[in-house]
This record gives C-alpha cells, sequence and structure tokens, in this order.
C-alpha cells in the first residue's frame, strides 16, 4: 500500500500542512502564485513549512545535485538512464487548468529552464510544448542531447508535428495557444532532431524534471 504523501502551502487561499491532495488541491487551485510541494511524512512538511518556500527549493536543489547520479548506480550498467540527456516534464493543475513545464540536465539534476504558467491547458499540451522546447533550446545553444520524457503522447504529437489535443481554445486559454502554433510552426520549419526517450517511471521512478507536487 502506498504510503501518503503531506503537503506543503505556503501561498495559497489557506497556508499550512495537508495530509492529502485533495485538501491542497482547493487550496492552490486557480490561486495566482501558489506555492507548494508534497513530502513524505508530516514532520518532515511541518520542517518545510516553517522554513519557507524559497529556502526549501534552495537546499532540495543542492540535494538533487549531489545524489543525482548516485539513485541509478544500483542498476546494469545498460539498464540505466543516460546521463547526458535532458528530462522534460509537464505540471497541471486541474484538468484543464494552470499548466507549466520545465527541462532538467539528468546527470547533474541542473535545471535548464522553465515555462511560464498558461492559464487552463493540459498536462498534454504541456508535455508537448516541453519537448519543443528543449529542441529549439539545443539548436539554439548547439547541443545535441537525447531527450527524456514521461509521455507517449505528446512524443508522438512531436514525431507527427502536430499538437492533437482535444482542447477548445477559448479567452482565456488564447496565449497558450498561440504558443502551441508556433510550436508547430518550428517543428515544420526545422530540421533539427536528437533521440526522444521515453523515461521508464516504473523502473527509475519519477522524471528528474518531475515538479514534486503529487
Amino acid at each position: 500500500m502506498a504510503k501518503n504523501k503531506f503537503y506543503v502551502v505556503w501561498n495559497g487561499r489557506q497556508n499550512g500542512v495537508f495530509s492529502n491532495w485533495d485538501s491542497c488541491k482547493m487550496q492552490i487551485e486557480g490561486f495566482k502564485g501558489a506555492q507548494y510541494k508534497s513530502f513524505p511524512d508530516r514532520a518532515t512538511a511541518e520542517e518545510a513549512f516553517k522554513a519557507g518556500y524559497e529556502a526549501v527549493c534552495q537546499q532540495s536543489a543542492v540535494s538533487n545535485q549531489q545524489s543525482a547520479l548516485r539513485s541509478y548506480e544500483n542498476f546494469p550498467e545498460d539498464q540505466r538512464p543516460i546521463g547526458q540527456s535532458i528530462a522534460v516534464d509537464a505540471a497541471c493543475s486541474g484538468n484543464p487548468g494552470k499548466v507549466e513545464y520545465q527541462g532538467v540536465f539528468v546527470e547533474t539534476n541542473t535545471h535548464l529552464f522553465k515555462s511560464p504558467v498558461f492559464e487552463c491547458g493540459t498536462n498534454n499540451i504541456g508535455e508537448f510544448l516541453a519537448i519543443v522546447h528543449c529542441l529549439a533550446w539545443q539548436q539554439k545553444n548547439k547541443f545535441n542531447y537525447p531527450i527524456y520524457s514521461d509521455s507517449v503522447n505528446a512524443q508522438k504529437w512531436v514525431r507527427e508535428g502536430v499538437c492533437k489535443t482535444k482542447l477548445a481554445e477559448n479567452d482565456k486559454n488564447r496565449y497558450l495557444f498561440e504558443v502551441i502554433r508556433r510550436a508547430e510552426k518550428w517543428l515544420k520549419e526545422n530540421s533539427f532532431r536528437v533521440p526522444i526517450y521515453k523515461w521508464r517511471t516504473e523502473i527509475w521512478g519519477e522524471i528528474p524534471a518531475d515538479f514534486g507536487r503529487k
């Protein structure tokens, strides 16, 4: 049986420590500038709440950089993820809801890029944009690293060059759809590609670019 997580909300409708995701979600969904994160137990969550959001983020970044490769050392060499690669992931609060994405260098867990928060989107849209952003970012910076994504749909959409979302465009997500159209245009006009692999969550755990909110 999976162990329950605890959730800290530093900036939401009500701040504090919550014992389940639904309670946390009520505080942050639709709340501009929400700050929250999950923790494995109540004691750690309460300490994090007292420390503050910025301090926790800084501490987490340092810890992740120190342990990024060690976490894969128990796997046979041919079953480890490629260290010299970029992992991308998206987070969406609601469906549809606020969506964002980021890219992380797997070997060091260094954050490379992060999107703004888009209104009224879906996780699949975020995953699609994350891959395209990573391709364009690498082309601009003259890199050639393989990409990991845990979204099969997003990888398929990138191969086909089209974001096949069923979400309707409206006044709230108008800017998001403009970004989607720019991404599709980039895929059509640029031949730059790198290998894109499925992140094996069932073996390696959460993808390094995961936002850690659930």
